[in-house]
């Protein structure tokens, strides 16, 4: 079975084996996700074992330089189903033959989804079954509908964060690198006014934000809360046209490589390390209405 579709008191969402992608969330009367049109082909793909792009799109390791794609392989591999209820589900990849050609380090990612009447709850677990650290990267892109409703204007929409952010912006260049220069964000004390020329040049990067949750909202229309943890960064994304398309809003467990860095994607900033037996967690969760 290719998808499994959740259910529980009037909200649903669908979850992929391919990638172990989100790919539906409805709750209340509302569509949230972006529905993989002809703008951008994904609806909230997986970031792993990199985030962002490397250089070359080449990992190095002990003098090996190995293709690796603009985030990882995760989104565009096929997980195993670990558990499926009606409300609920679990998900696993673990190294292979294929994986270790560009990857070569064994890893268990477990993903689990649970589905409230309020919203959608997401869990991931990295696993390192191996007697070496395991360097890695991990982050979320999903793409939310932007409008929220189709009735109501793009430039309503807003994001409200919990706690004033201050900055600064990252960028990246031409080549999906993160460039070392900070910029003022354009976010006034705790709020971001949502317009396409904020993403002309790609996405908005805060590598150091002070918040953990936020809300993405218009007056008259739904009202999201979207919330993580383990997840030091955020990126946030969209594809600029006048016609209805999509906000992606990401946390981040590491980011591309800086324009100015060569050396082992072990020590590349941005990676984290699992010690050898060891399990890192994260989280994140979409919820109608309420405070961020």
């Amino acid at each position: 079975m290719d998808l499994h579709r959740l259910h529980l008191h009037g909200a649903e969402a669908v979850i992929a084996r391919h990638g172990a992608e989100l790919q539906a969330l409805r709750l209340g009367d509302t569509d949230l996700l972006w529905d993989a049109g002809p703008l951008w082909p994904r609806h909230a793909p997986l970031l792993f074992p990199v985030v962002g792009g490397l250089k070359g799109d080449l990992l190095r390791h002990r003098g090996q330089a190995l293709p690796m794609p603009r985030h990882g392989f995760a989104r565009d591999r096929a997980f195993t189903w670990a558990e499926r209820t009606p409300a609920g589900c679990a998900l696993e990849l673990r190294d292979d033959e294929d994986t270790r050609e560009a990857y070569p380090f064994a890893f268990h990612l477990v993903v689990r989804y649970a589905l409230a009447a309020s919203g959608l709850r997401m869990e991931l677990e990295l696993h390192n079954p191996a007697p070496t650290p395991l360097p890695a990267s991990l982050g979320l892109h999903p793409a939310f509908r932007w409008p929220l409703t189709p009735e109501l204007s793009k430039a309503a929409h807003r994001l409200v964060f919990r706690a004033e952010e201050p900055g600064p912006l990252h960028r990246l260049d031409g080549r999906g690198l993160l460039t070392p220069e900070g910029h003022a964000t354009p976010i006034l004390g705790r709020d971001l006014a949502l317009h396409e020329d904020l993403f002309r040049e790609d996405a908005l990067i805060f590598l150091q934000p002070r918040c953990r949750s936020l809300r993405y909202e218009v007056p008259g229309g739904p009202s999201l809360v979207l919330a993580w943890e383990g997840f030091p960064h955020l990126g946030l994304w969209a594809k600029p046209d006048p016609g209805p398309s999509f906000l992606c809003i990401e946390p981040w467990a590491g980011h591309a490589d800086p324009t100015d860095w060569e050396g082992d994607f072990s020590e590349k900033p941005g990676v984290f390390l699992v010690a050898p037996g060891a399990t890192r967690s994260w989280s994140f969760s979409v919820a109608l209405g309420g405070e961020a």
